[in-house]
C-alpha cells in the first residue's frame, strides 16, 4: 500500500512538473513587469500599482484540481492503481501543492517587498486577504493553503462529474449552482453576504474554510470509489 502511495505521488509530481516551471516563469515575468511599471509612476504624484499575487496561483490550483482526473485517474487504474491508494495519494498532493505554494508565493512577496523598499518603488504594493487581518508571512501562508486546498478539492470534484456523467450529468450541477449564483445577486444577498464576509474575516473562517476544503475531497470517494479508465462523453 505505502508502496502504490508512493509510486503514484512520484507519478503525479513528474507529471506536473513541467506546467509548474511554465506558470512560475510567466508569474515571474508578471510581477518584474509591475516593478518596471511601479517604477516607471514613481515620476507621478499619484501614481501606484497593485499586484495580487496569490490570485492567479489560485487559477491555477482550480485548473489542476479539475484536470487531475482526466490526465492522472485513466492511467492510474490500467497500471493497477487501488481507489483507496488514489484517494489518499491525490488528497496528500493536493495539500502538498497548497502549502508548498502558499510558502513560495508568501516567501516572493517578503523579498519583493524588502527589494521595493530598498529600491524606494513606494508605488507598489500587493493586495492579498491577510490585509483584513494581519498582514505577515504565517497568515498570507495559513489562508492560501486554506483557499488553495479548497479549490482544488471543490474542482476535483466538478472534473469527478464530468468523467463519470459527461456534459449532461455535470452540466446539470453546474447550471444548479449557475442559477443559485445568479439569483443571489439578482435578491442582492449574496453581495450582501460577501461584503459581511469581508468585514468579519478572521483566521478562524479560514480554518473553517479549510475544514469544508477536507469534508468536499472526503466527499469526492464516493464518486471515486466506483470510476473507470472508461470516460463519459
Amino acid at each position: 500500500m505505502g508502496r502504490q502511495i508512493k509510486g503514484l505521488l512520484y507519478f503525479y509530481i513528474t507529471d506536473i512538473q513541467r506546467s509548474l516551471k511554465i506558470f512560475w516563469s510567466i508569474l515571474l515575468g508578471i510581477l518584474i513587469l509591475s516593478l518596471a511599471i511601479g517604477y516607471f509612476l514613481l515620476r507621478f504624484d499619484e501614481g501606484g500599482f497593485f499586484f495580487g499575487l496569490s490570485f492567479p496561483v489560485y487559477v491555477y490550483c482550480a485548473i489542476l484540481g479539475f484536470i487531475t482526473v482526466k490526465e492522472s485517474i485513466p492511467f492510474s487504474l490500467k497500471m493497477g492503481a487501488v481507489r483507496k491508494n488514489l484517494f489518499i495519494s491525490i488528497g496528500i498532493l493536493f495539500l502538498g501543492i497548497a502549502i508548498v505554494k502558499a510558502v513560495i508565493a508568501s516567501t516572493l512577496q517578503t523579498i519583493t517587498l524588502i527589494f521595493a523598499d530598498i529600491a524606494g518603488i513606494h508605488t507598489f504594493q500587493f493586495i492579498h486577504l491577510a490585509q483584513f487581518i494581519t498582514d505577515n508571512w504565517l497568515n498570507r501562508v495559513l489562508i492560501d493553503t486554506a483557499i488553495m486546498f479548497f479549490l482544488l478539492s471543490f474542482m476535483f470534484i466538478i472534473g469527478l462529474l464530468f468523467y463519470k456523467s459527461g456534459m449532461l450529468g455535470a452540466g446539470i450541477v453546474i447550471g444548479l449552482l449557475t442559477v443559485g449564483l445568479l439569483l443571489g445577486i439578482a435578491q442582492g444577498w449574496l453581495i450582501d453576504f460577501i461584503i459581511n464576509l469581508f468585514k468579519g474575516l478572521d483566521m478562524a473562517f479560514i480554518a473553517q474554510i479549510f475544514g469544508v476544503g477536507l469534508v468536499v475531497y472526503g466527499i469526492s470517494f464516493l464518486l471515486l470509489r466506483k470510476v473507470t479508465t472508461v470516460n463519459v462523453k
